[in-house]
């Protein structure tokens, strides 16, 4: 645990700040300029919460079946949440257009969610319900969630499961054929269904059939290697997008009546993460800039289990699974003297199960955010194990001999056995013999693109989906749900909410030559021609690295004030450096990914600094986000819901301006807000 002082609040036992000595002191002032409050008004918020959502499909208005033939909708990205989209509005006769930068859209980074999706359906009787769901996905978000959408995230999941099986996702099975659960970290109840440790690839396989399926029947048009660049506003409403086809190198104009985001998180700001490389945030950033606002984006989940990193050398970090917390045991040394040992040399009494003896309800399935954490305070204290990086050893051990011999080498193989083939391969051990070695590492982001309850952004027209959108995680993101998330926005919201809006057309056409989209497109296009001619001597990889290390250092597991106003100050001087100095080789009428690259880290560079102004503004501790000002004697996050019960909706003011932060009140109606315990 880490003794900092508690200065300028004084908190009491539930978490709530002193009210006089919080009025009196704003971190971030100077950084940023207050706007008005923004509400969602979408929910109908007159009948009780379990009523809302099918209030809501019957209010929303309806296109018929020969005007959809009319309509047209763009969707960036194919994950779970944007294929799972295109496949449902494309069959329900929509004119759909789609777009990844992958060479397929089974490439999408949603393959990489390895461990399972979780669903209410209580197939285990152990107590499980839609509300119990939504109760802890609250309470794991540590109340920094609009309680509307996560009811409805929970009510629709029991529809998800049986949606995959109809399509032929190969979920484990009992032995008597009915599908098998197993638990996931921050809940008490098995609701987590899986395929192995490769849920994710199974499910994106089933929606990617779906994609083609549309495909076939020609109501979804694909473009493959192509990358949004600009988001083409007419008349205050969100009408195209600008991409670059990434093979060739032209700059293309597409239009539609309604755009849809599913791009995904981005993680890869901290440049080494559990994120494929390619992992960027421009699709949402460049929407960002024409006037949708940016909510929460301090609020980054490190995952605890990932395999350590091994050196400078590296450009990213492997997910090891949660699932296998169910059964490893995470463990160090209690005397630092045994740090160096082989970890079967250690006896049992000079092992410290901490996570058991610091939360003994939950043990190892505490929260992400928690376990992070915990990992973080033993390896700070000397404990750490595995070879020395930078003069530290950052590593934990995740041991399996208590279930090996419960279980038998069969059992575990059965369960975990892609898992373990995989961190043989990447470490040169095997995890059948001796404990794996895990530590956290950036993997998922909460915040994203403000959304209502339509998941539609404060640009009318710009709908947000899966981890590109805020608005169902708070401030970590429970495991076993980003799937969850994905495709119950693409299959079972998103469709039923886009009509409301789509049911206002048609639409005017617009133009290739409409001043917006020639704007537009001049706007790449200069970008494009500055990093090409621009003479520096640094390549973009480094200005990446160098950013990366500025977030994990000053805004990563754990915040300072100190710290943030340091990193606004590094991030500004190497944004600055980067439009002098960088060099990208090749040319833009074709293959480029130092161009790629280059557009994406400068919009890494923006995003970072309100990141940290994000975090800068927040004087609390709550889920991924852990300022060391605020936090018990023992080292828990302390909330202080009288200041910051509230979603940041970050607005852009132009390039040189302050962000203007507009504030979204956070009301409960169907769950009491009280500080976590998981002890």
């Amino acid at each position: 645990m880490n003794d900092y002082p508690q200065q300028e609040f004084h908190s009491d036992v539930d978490g709530r700040a002193d009210a006089q000595s919080a009025g009196e002191y704003d971190d971030a002032a100077g950084y940023y300029v207050a706007g008005e409050p923004v509400a969602d008004t979408k929910a109908p918020r007159d009948v009780p919460i379990a009523e809302r959502w099918n209030q809501r499909k019957f209010d929303a208005r309806l296109v018929n079946p020969a005007n959809r033939r009319k309509l047209s909708i763009i969707i960036v990205g194919t994950g779970l949440a944007g294929a799972s989209a295109a496949a449902t509005l494309g069959e329900a006769g929509y004119n759909v257009k789609s777009f990844c930068y992958q060479d397929s859209p089974r490439r999408a980074h949603s393959i990489a969610a390895q461990g399972g999706i979780n669903a209410a359906k209580n197939y285990k009787e152990d107590g499980d319900s839609a509300y119990r769901l939504f109760y802890d996905t609250v309470k794991g978000g540590d109340y920094r969630s609009r309680e509307d959408n996560v009811y409805r995230l929970a009510e629709v999941s029991v529809n998800i499961i049986d949606q995959c099986v109809a399509q032929g996702v190969p979920f484990a099975r009992e032995y008597g054929g009915l599908l098998d659960n197993r638990s996931f970290g921050g809940v008490q109840v098995s609701r987590t269904f899986y395929a192995r440790g490769q849920t994710g690839q199974q499910l994106l396989l089933g929606a990617y059939q779906a994609l083609e399926r549309q495909v076939h029947a020609g109501t979804v048009e694909t473009f493959t290697r192509h990358e949004m660049l600009e988001l083409v506003v007419v008349d205050g409403k969100a009408r195209g997008i600008i991409a670059r086809d990434m093979v060739t190198g032209e700059i293309e104009t597409h239009l539609a009546d309604v755009v849809v985001l599913a791009s995904g998180g981005f993680g890869n700001v901290f440049y080494l993460s559990t994120n494929a490389m390619g992992c960027n945030v421009t699709a949402s950033w460049r929407a960002h800039r024409k006037g949708a606002y940016m909510a929460n984006p301090c609020y980054t989940q490190i995952h605890p289990t990932c395999i350590p990193v091994s050196g400078s050398h590296q450009s990213k970090l492997t997910l090891m699974s949660e699932s296998l917390r169910n059964d490893g045991r995470i463990w160090v040394p209690k005397k630092q003297s045994d740090c160096t040992k082989d970890p079967r040399e250690i006896p049992e009494e000079d092992r410290d199960y901490y996570l058991e003896r610091i939360y003994p309800s939950y043990g190892n399935l505490v929260p992400r955010d928690i376990a992070s954490r915990a990992a973080k305070y033993v390896c700070d204290e000397g404990r750490g194990v595995g070879p020395e990086v930078d003069g530290v050893r950052r590593g934990v051990y995740l041991d399996f001999n208590d279930a090996i011999s419960r279980m038998g080498l069969e059992g575990i193989k059965e369960k975990y056995d892609n898992l373990f083939d995989m961190y043989k391969r990447i470490t040169g051990e095997d995890p059948y013999q001796v404990p794996m070695r895990i530590y956290p590492a950036v993997h998922y982001v909460m915040g994203g693109l403000w959304v209502d309850y339509d998941l539609e952004s404060s640009i009318p027209g710009l709908f947000v989906t899966g981890e590109a959108n805020f608005s169902d995680h708070g401030a970590n993101r429970l495991g076993a749900s980003a799937l969850m998330q994905g495709l119950a926005d693409g299959y079972f919201v998103l469709p039923h909410t886009i009509r409301d809006y789509l049911a206002g057309g048609p639409f005017e056409k617009i133009s290739e030559d409409h001043p917006a989209v020639v704007e537009a497109r001049q706007a790449v296009e200069s970008r494009i021609d500055h990093f090409m001619n621009n003479n520096g001597t640094r390549s973009v990889d480094s200005y990446h690295r160098e950013l990366g290390n500025i977030m994990w250092e000053y805004c990563g597991m754990e915040r300072t004030e100190d710290g943030l106003k340091k990193a606004i100050d590094l991030i500004r001087t190497l944004k600055d450096d980067f439009y002098r100095n960088v060099k990208v080789l090749g040319t833009a009428d074709g293959l480029n990914q130092s161009l790629e690259k280059a557009g994406r880290v400068a919009d890494f560079f923006e995003l970072g600094e309100l990141m940290c102004i994000d975090a800068l503004n927040r004087r609390e501790s709550c889920g991924g986000h852990f300022r060391a000002e605020s936090q018990t004697e023992d080292g828990e996050a302390l909330r202080h819901d009288d200041r910051y019960a509230y979603v940041a909706a970050w607005e852009f003011a132009g390039d040189g301006e302050l962000p203007i932060l507009h504030k979204e009140d956070l009301v409960y109606t169907a769950i009491e807000m009280k500080q976590r315990s998981y002890k």
